[in-house]
């Protein structure tokens, strides 16, 4: 043996000992193994019975481990084993050679018991397509279709698939229903089924208890660690982040990612990609990334915002669009009321004089800021007396109170007395739940409290909330940490008819009751919208349409130039970056609708989208931030493993560390490893060494950012 190989071999040796291989016990593990044939297999991975389960064929690093692939079918043959893995030190390839064309990369070997349970599978495997799909959970005749359409393709070899289902048709149901066939057929014995926020995981596992009866399930958080009992792990990438890479790449057999639109394909990739179970995509808009500014796609970066690339595919493997979930009765149509403000009107932005300003109350920073937004006016040719505030900024740096009073009394008016559009006929919304689109917290609690006021008329009770607010993300002791009673409440009691949120109900809430949607926030995101706008589209008795109040121009934005929106794929703009969070500029000026604004729109069609939530406690948001910093980056597989000694330090040092040095080194368990000389051995040079930890630590404990909106103000016209 060369000593390349010999030291390829030294390599593989750990990435078995990484997953609980015993490489000395004589048993689960066999070196040179003796084919039928008199050859020999590198190594032979067997059960806890000593029964052959995979052949491993070692290569050295400069050879391609696929090349080996050849010698790997007849060594596997010889051994009468049903699995193969190529691995050089550097990449590993596994392949079910009997039933596989070719190998495919993973990130890891699997365990013993991964290996077992999918050569047992294996053997007890039928074909999917000859068992009946369970029509108490998928009932209708697309889910259905849906359903048959993946098996045949996972029959074909597929194992990534891309499912595109308008909000309201009942895609957890699709996917409960086909988790049962592929059960049954013994696809798969282990699923993964990941979700955006863990409230929505709570809705998945009432699902999937209510239909799955026999196949055990539960919901994952952060901190926790896998039940190996259980069948279906019900999860968010933000839980699973900090503990992934302790499991084999075989530990599940399908992963389903509902909402996988959002942006996830580049930060977590890594982290989605892990396990080798076949990829199942649930969404009601692909997003396509645009192309760079000279025409060109950015390959480097198209993948973060493109499900249909992420997917292997150029369209969805099954789609079934809201329009034709509208014609064929499934959901209700929609019709908007657009209205927008006088000061929000304008094309130019909002004019704002000094005295307009409220002064008192400003930190010195935001003062300074406005002061040097007045200076750059008045040295403007001809000089301007004010400066011009951006619309979008409002209620993140500016806000306008009489606005947010017209809004609220524009809503009341045209609930009350409907409005005659320019055909003559009065539209009228249904009086009902509803639900408001709001931009931070003071926003909608300025909101709901308005509202509130305007209806009072319709409260039993002066004490009774005719209108509240839910707001995600706020931490423990503030009044929104009872997010989820206020909204049980919004669901299966009266009162409160009117539920202001921001981003806790955007996507993924079910509350078929919904009649109206108010959007007093703007949003850049074609999919968000549409995803918002979903919210209205479930059919309930005594609701033939919902109304949307468009009061911002979101809809005018987003509904296409007919003002009706086609559904489908949809070009998507990464977020700008988040700046820190200002004061609140309160504009004391009046304002009021503008009535060339008014208008009634009758709308049938649409689309979909997610919301990102952030880690709950510190470790496990410094664990997030460090694998960020992970996964956009390549490292061998030692270098990898001497980095998750380092996570492991970081997060249980979490309330004691404050940045990660090259000191950190020479204290255990580094020490214990030949400290940093050990590190720089692994890294080539110091240099490179105290850069790449300098780096590390900038990433893991830079400050969270805050506000997305820019400063809002301009000195220009």
């Amino acid at each position: 043996m060369s000593q390349t190989e010999a030291f390829a071999r030294t390599l593989i040796d750990a990435q078995l000992k990484d997953q609980s291989w015993n490489i000395s016990d004589g048993i689960s593990v066999r070196y040179e193994h003796t084919l039928s044939d008199g050859d020999r297999a590198d190594y032979l991975l067997c059960g806890r019975e000593g029964r052959g389960l995979a052949i491993i064929e070692a290569k050295r690093e400069s050879i391609n481990a696929a090349d080996a692939a050849e010698q790997g079918r007849h060594n596997a043959e010889m051994a009468n084993v049903p699995f193969v893995f190529l691995a050089n030190g550097k990449e590993i390839l596994f392949w079910d050679w009997q039933r596989e064309a070719h190998p495919r990369p993973v990130r890891t070997f699997f365990s013993q018991f991964d290996l077992e349970r999918r050569s047992a599978m294996r053997q007890m495997r039928v074909d999917p397509l000859s068992v009946d799909i369970d029509k108490a959970i998928a009932g209708r005749d697309y889910q259905q279709d849906c359903i048959e359409t993946l098996c045949r393709e996972i029959g074909l070899g597929r194992r990534k698939l891309l499912v595109e289902m308008a909000t309201g048709t009942g895609k957890t149901r699709t996917a409960a229903a086909l988790i049962k066939r592929l059960f049954s057929a013994n696809v798969v014995s282990r699923v993964l089924f990941l979700v955006d926020r863990i409230p929505l995981a709570l809705q998945s596992e009432d699902a999937f208890t209510e239909h799955l009866k026999d196949l055990p399930c539960y919901v994952l958080r952060a901190g926790r660690r896998f039940q190996d009992e259980q069948r279906i792990t019900i999860t968010t990438l933000q839980s699973m982040v900090n503990i992934y890479h302790e499991y084999s790449s075989g530990y599940f057999d399908l992963v389903i990612t509902d909402e996988c639109h959002r942006s996830i394909y580049g930060k977590w990739r890594k982290v989605l990609e892990h396990f080798d179970g076949v990829q199942i995509g649930l969404t009601a808009t692909p997003c396509v990334k645009p192309p760079n500014d000279d025409g060109t796609p950015d390959d480097e970066t198209a993948f973060v915002r493109d499900t249909l690339r992420f997917f292997g595919v150029n369209k969805p493997t099954f789609s079934y669009s809201l329009k034709r979930a509208i014609d064929e009765g499934y959901l209700v149509g929609y019709q908007i009321y657009k209205a927008r403000t006088v000061k929000t009107a304008t094309a130019d932005g909002i004019k704002t004089l000094r005295e307009d300003i409220q002064w008192d109350g400003l930190d010195a920073r935001t003062r300074k800021e406005l002061e040097d937004a007045f200076a750059a006016a008045a040295n403007l040719t001809p000089p301007q007396a004010h400066i011009l505030i951006d619309p979008n900024a409002l209620e993140r740096k500016f806000t306008i109170p009489a606005r947010n009073q017209a809004i609220v009394r524009e809503f009341r008016k045209v609930m009350d007395e409907g409005y005659t559009d320019s055909k003559g006929i009065l539209r009228k919304p249904l009086l009902g739940k509803t639900i408001v689109f709001a931009v931070t917290k003071r926003h909608a609690e300025t909101l709901a409290t308005m509202i509130d006021s305007e209806f009072a008329h319709l409260k039993p009770s002066p004490e009774i909330k005719y209108a509240d607010y839910v707001v995600s993300g706020m931490g423990q002791g503030e009044d929104t940490a009872n997010g989820m009673t206020r909204i049980r409440r919004f669901k299966k009691e009266k009162f409160p008819q009117v539920l202001v949120s921001v981003n806790m109900l955007d996507t993924g809430f079910d509350c078929p009751e919904v009649v109206n949607l108010v959007f007093a926030r703007y949003t850049k995101s074609v999919s968000l919208y549409r995803q918002m706008r979903g919210r209205g589209t479930r059919k309930a008795q005594g609701k033939p349409i919902f109304t949307l109040f468009d009061f911002v121009g979101v809809a005018t934005a987003h509904e296409g130039e007919d003002g009706y929106g086609e559904g489908g794929n949809v070009i998507d703009r990464p977020p700008r970056p988040r700046p820190d969070p200002r004061t609140l500029v309160t504009v004391n000026q009046n304002d009021e609708i503008d009535p060339t604004t008014r208008a009634w729109v009758t709308m049938d069609d649409a689309g979909n989208f997610v919301f990102l939530e952030a880690s709950e406690e510190k470790a496990n948001e410094l664990g997030v931030r460090f694998e960020g910093w992970l996964v956009s980056r390549d490292f061998t597989p030692a270098q990898e493993r001497w980095l998750l000694d380092v996570e492991a330090q970081i997060r249980e040092n979490a309330e004691q560390f404050d940045d990660f040095t090259l000191d950190h080194l020479e204290f255990p368990p580094f020490s214990l490893q030949g400290g940093k000389r050990r590190a720089v051995e692994l890294f080539g040079s110091e240099d490179t060494l105290s850069t790449l930890i300098h780096g590390l630590s900038q990433s893991v404990y830079r400050d969270p950012t805050g506000d997305d909106s820019a400063s809002g103000t301009s000195a220009t016209h």
